[in-house]
């Protein structure tokens, strides 16, 4: 073999290595994603969400990009997952806990029985004006991008161990585990009292008394066992169960066009497919409560609209007392179809 050939051979095999090498590095780009919860489809929708993300995420960006998942709050609580998604190349799923001490505003799109179906909070979120000044107000302050908002669960629903709930005047008299000091806001409006507990704590609070009953989507009944501890089950709609994808927006920044489109679509897809799981588990988790030996209230027209009356001024006062700038609320209410309740 002559030198010109063997040296045109060798420099082929050494860029056909060198792109195996480009293309190695490119597929070991990893990065972290954190959330609560889980690693169980079945009781955690936010972990079927973020496993329907790292699959597609691979899949679209050809593993450029690789997700490693960190469920059950691995990489710290609430605020420390924020602070490393705001200062490090990672995606995190923040709750409310999270999020509001950077972006209080976002207590505004929990105002209850602001929604009457899956739908109408599909659309609040996707295509409003509020949900999008919010994406703005976090990417300003923090650098940080909101992605998506992943539903963990459905719609709150009312639970205790007392008596059938079906109207506000049902509350009088009862205690109730809070989440925050919104929700001690909404129990005082109908009556009850509420304390804050935590909710690793709720399981054990709800069968010595210390509380008689408390809110959260079926899903999470289920996953804290609470249909032992609690006879009665009001599905009030009273608010749309969620949390939120956030990314570093530096790390997204530094992605090419096509490499953001990629990722974005596979944000979307999954999110889609997260929200038809969840939605089409909800019957059979409100079956399975009421195998358990839960009663299953579900309040009328006429209630529901009472509960909306007393429930949502207590929480209005409630943001104002928390300085939320009512620019905030007119658009979340105008963009929920509810613009007279800010009149």
């Amino acid at each position: 073999m002559d030198l010109s050939r063997k040296f045109a051979l060798t420099t082929l095999a050494s860029a056909c290595v060198l792109a195996s090498l480009a293309t190695s590095a490119q597929a070991a780009t990893t990065v972290n994603l954190s959330y609560n919860g889980a690693p169980d489809a079945d009781k955690n929708a936010v972990h079927v969400f973020a496993t329907n993300l790292k699959e597609l995420v691979a899949e679209k960006t050809d593993g450029e990009i690789e997700l490693k998942l960190y469920p059950n709050s691995m990489l710290g609580e609430e605020q420390e997952r924020m602070e490393q998604v705001m200062n490090s190349p990672s995606l995190n799923i923040a709750s409310f806990a999270g999020m509001s001490p950077v972006v209080p505003e976002i207590f505004v799109s929990a105002i209850p029985f602001l929604f009457d179906d899956f739908a109408s909070a599909r659309t609040f979120f996707d295509e409003g004006e509020y949900w999008n000044n919010v994406e703005t107000a976090l990417r300003e302050r923090t650098g940080a991008e909101l992605l998506a908002v992943v539903e963990e669960g459905g719609f709150l629903a009312f639970t205790n161990d007392k008596k059938p709930i079906s109207s506000p005047a049902d509350f009088d008299g009862l205690r109730f585990r809070a989440m925050d000091p919104s929700q001690v806001a909404l129990y005082e409006a109908f009556g009850a009292s509420g304390t804050p507990i935590p909710w690793t704590e709720v399981y054990m609070a709800l069968k010595t008394g210390v509380a008689d009953g408390q809110m959260n989507p079926p899903m999470y009944i289920i996953l804290g066992s609470l249909y032992e501890v609690q006879d009665y089950l009001t599905l009030a709609n009273i608010q749309y169960s969620d949390q939120f994808l956030v990314g570093n927006g530096a790390m997204i920044d530094g992605w090419d066009e096509e490499m953001r489109a990629n990722f974005m679509d596979a944000v979307a897809e999954a999110n889609t497919m997260a929200r038809e799981h969840n939605e089409a588990k909800v019957d059979d988790r409100i079956a399975y409560l009421e195998e358990q030996g839960m009663e299953v209230i579900r309040p009328s027209e006429e209630a529901l609209n009472a509960f909306r009356e007393q429930g949502q001024p207590a929480y209005l006062e409630w943001l104002s007392e928390q300085g939320i700038e009512q620019k905030w609320i007119d658009m979340a209410l105008e963009d929920a179809g509810m613009t007279e309740m800010s009149e």
